[in-house]
């Protein structure tokens, strides 16, 4: 498709940061964005031209919102397939439905990756207790036992110790559609973030590491210190599978690295990823302008690393240390216009640049 020309809207379906910094991106590119959420002055809709409030299922304000842009994109994977497949009616949706349907139920995305030539944990739906109980034994404690739907950021999942846990790790789920995954000895979480255009071209940010506390995201460290063929094979599975799914977008490709230097998948989202926050300040792209050239028929831009960085979240009560961030020269502070720190929250991030190879790990 052509390029969009100056001037045209861009509607975002969701309205949280990931939202924000595309709309912040957008503008740079001289487009503007109509944001359709259900919360009232959300993060996205505080900086662009037009915000819709109304729920997902809203499907008059989904028509009256899709005739009032130009394409459509999402901010985060769990939009319903059926509020995609409505505004698709109208405009083009970036990603699409089809592959929403693959990567909001952990099963289906499972079975997708190992299909594409992936590796991943060992796993078996669970739709029951004697399920739970049949799967430990065949796949072994530890485990996690995840809702198929709905989960993000360490919700909708127990990890179980032991079989004598099954009873109640099942009684906390209970009754969505579970799956179990054998737990993996990783040395290291990575991720890989791959812009794909509507022409199938490819454009992918150099893998890096990331760092979780309670099952949130707490820093990401870019590139990462791997084995030159860990980066590469991390690198051409995303890519890969980011070719198999038909993704017109972002696809964040999640990575466990084995002790041998293998890579399987864990997770995958598509859209924007926390874990490219730093290509704000350390790439010639960021991942939200990336973004919003997929969603606007634009040619890719270049995805490549001017320097080294580390990304940590402000998350909750963390936001208090905002005065000492921004007395900190290299430190650039993003905060999300959210008016109550929660715990497990994200209220903002801050970035540090540094010189290629001069990168502290901590």
């Amino acid at each position: 498709m052509p390029a969009l020309r100056p001037n045209s809207i861009i509607g975002i379906l969701g309205g949280g940061q990931l939202g924000r910094m595309m709309a912040l991106a957008a503008a740079t590119l001289g487009y503007r964005c109509h944001i359709f959420c259900p919360e009232a002055d959300s993060p996205a809709a505080q900086v662009s031209a037009k915000a819709t409030v109304a729920a997902y299922d809203d499907m008059a304000a989904l028509d009256r919102f899709a005739a009032s842009i130009d394409v459509a994109t999402l901010e985060f994977e769990n939009i319903p397939v059926a509020t995609v497949e409505r505004v698709a009616r109208t405009v083009a949706v970036h990603p699409g439905a089809d592959v929403l349907r693959v990567t909001q139920d952990r099963l289906l995305e499972k079975d997708f990756i190992r299909q594409a030539g992936g590796g991943t944990a060992d796993y078996a739906a669970v739709d029951s207790l004697e399920d739970l109980t049949a799967a430990l034994a065949r796949l072994g404690a530890p485990a996690i036992l995840k809702t198929r739907r709905m989960g993000y950021d360490g919700r909708g999942q127990v990890k179980i110790a032991s079989p004598a846990d099954a009873a109640d790790a099942w009684r906390q789920l209970a009754p969505q559609a579970c799956i179990l995954e054998a737990f993996v000895p990783f040395t290291a979480e990575c991720s890989v973030v791959v812009a794909r255009d509507v022409a199938g071209n490819i454009a992918s940010y150099v893998p890096v590491q990331n760092r979780h506390e309670h099952h949130i995201l707490s820093a990401t460290l870019a590139p990462a210190r791997l084995a030159p063929v860990t980066m590469q094979a991390a690198t051409a599975l995303a890519e890969r599978i980011a070719g198999a799914i038909n993704v017109t977008g972002l696809l964040a490709v999640e990575l466990f690295v084995t002790a041998d230097g293998g890579v399987l998948v864990n997770e995958l989202a598509p859209r924007v990823h926390n874990s490219g926050h730093w290509t704000i300040e350390a790439c010639h792209t960021s991942q939200f302008e990336q973004a919003i050239r997929c969603a606007a028929g634009m040619a890719l831009g270049d995805p490549a690393a001017h320097c080294d960085a580390i990304m940590r979240n402000l998350i909750g009560d963390r936001i208090d240390g905002v005065p000492a961030l921004l007395a900190d020269a290299r430190a650039k502070v993003h905060l999300y216009g959210k008016a109550e720190a929660r715990p497990g929250r994200k209220m903002g991030h801050v970035t540090w640049r540094y010189p290629k190879g001069q990168r502290p790990d901590d």
